[in-house]
């Protein structure tokens, strides 16, 4: 019987899978929005879509962040969401001055919760986009102040929560915007770099690899986030672009691509063929390094999304 977690570590380790692995979500919203008709349509993809959730009760699928209303963190950001079963934003930021960063107590849970956006957007979430922008650009002593706040509360939970991940961590934080590093590569590389490696030595430390995904733009440090310790990485097919995914990933990290999903509610489903076709003979090599990673969401007309499984069915198995 196939095993997807055997051979998605296979394909993370260079270490022959039989196929490439395919990783598949399925927005809340959509489940919303298809109701029933997506449930039979579920049923046709058992390969890829795990578990049918019970219409009845879509909260259980649904994280905290993505329904209704507001929603305050540890931090105390204020999450405020207007589409349930897509993702908030925050809308209100605990420290906007940089005075408040002195006083800024660090949460004292320890539950082992590594959310997405643990570091970069965390330090975004916490000041307002444009307050941290500017600490950025002046490097102000606070800024550094803030950033050692936040990798101490993010490695405590890392060491909670390290037991019960069996081989891989999995991590998430948005680092690009849709054409670069919105802080820019020098000044990542001085401030965040050192944080996400320290993150990733506790991982590598209790012998387990790690998953990175990280949205936008950021092929120009994929070197530096190797160097982090990043054993996989699943970047956008879009924002980095194809050529720049072979230049900085085939045969120096192994890669989950998240395939384009700007392009998923428009485009023909042969187009949707061809897509998946591109990428796969692009990066795929007999050793592995190669999982593809499609998420729907509500604007996914069902004809798109079976066209993206039927071509993953096809491509999965793509031999050279």
């Amino acid at each position: 019987m196939y095993d997807y977690g055997t051979n998605f570590i296979k394909a993370m380790t260079y270490d022959h899978p039989s196929e490439i692995p395919i990783s598949s979500w399925i927005l809340p919203a959509m489940w919303k929005k298809y109701g029933e008709e997506l449930v039979q349509f579920a049923k046709e993809y058992p390969d890829f879509i795990h578990h049918i959730p019970d219409l009845n009760n879509l909260a259980a699928i649904t994280p905290s962040t993505y329904m209704y209303g507001d929603h305050t963190d540890e931090w105390g950001c204020v999450w405020s969401n207007i589409e349930e079963g897509l993702e908030s934003i925050v809308t209100g930021h605990p420290v906007p001055n940089r005075e408040d960063i002195l006083t800024l107590e660090v949460p004292n849970n320890t539950d082992g919760r590594i959310p997405h956006g643990l570091m970069y957007l965390r330090l975004l979430d916490l000041r307002g986009f444009e307050e941290a922008m500017m600490d950025f650009a002046e490097e102000c002593e606070e800024l550094q102040i803030l950033i050692d706040k936040v990798l101490a509360y993010n490695c405590k939970q890392i060491e909670y929560a390290l037991p019960r991940f069996d081989k891989h961590v999995t991590f998430g934080d948005d680092l690009g915007m849709q054409n670069g590093l919105a802080i820019g590569a020098e000044k990542w590389r001085k401030y965040m770099k050192p944080c996400f490696k320290k993150m990733f030595d506790i991982v590598h430390a209790a012998g387990k690899y790690v998953y990175l995904h990280t949205d936008g733009m950021i092929y120009e440090i994929i070197p530096d986030l190797i160097e982090c310790g990043v054993t996989m990485l699943n970047p956008q097919y879009r924002a980095n672009g194809l050529d720049n995914l072979v230049l900085t990933c085939k045969g120096k990290v192994s890669m989950n691509l998240d395939l384009d999903r700007q392009l998923f509610p428009f485009a023909t489903p042969s187009q949707l063929d061809d897509h998946v076709r591109e990428a796969v003979e692009a990066l795929y090599m007999p050793a592995g390094g190669l999982g593809l990673s499609i998420e729907l969401g509500p604007d996914v007309p069902l004809a798109n999304a079976a066209a993206l499984y039927d071509a993953a069915r096809k491509y999965k198995v793509y031999k050279r």
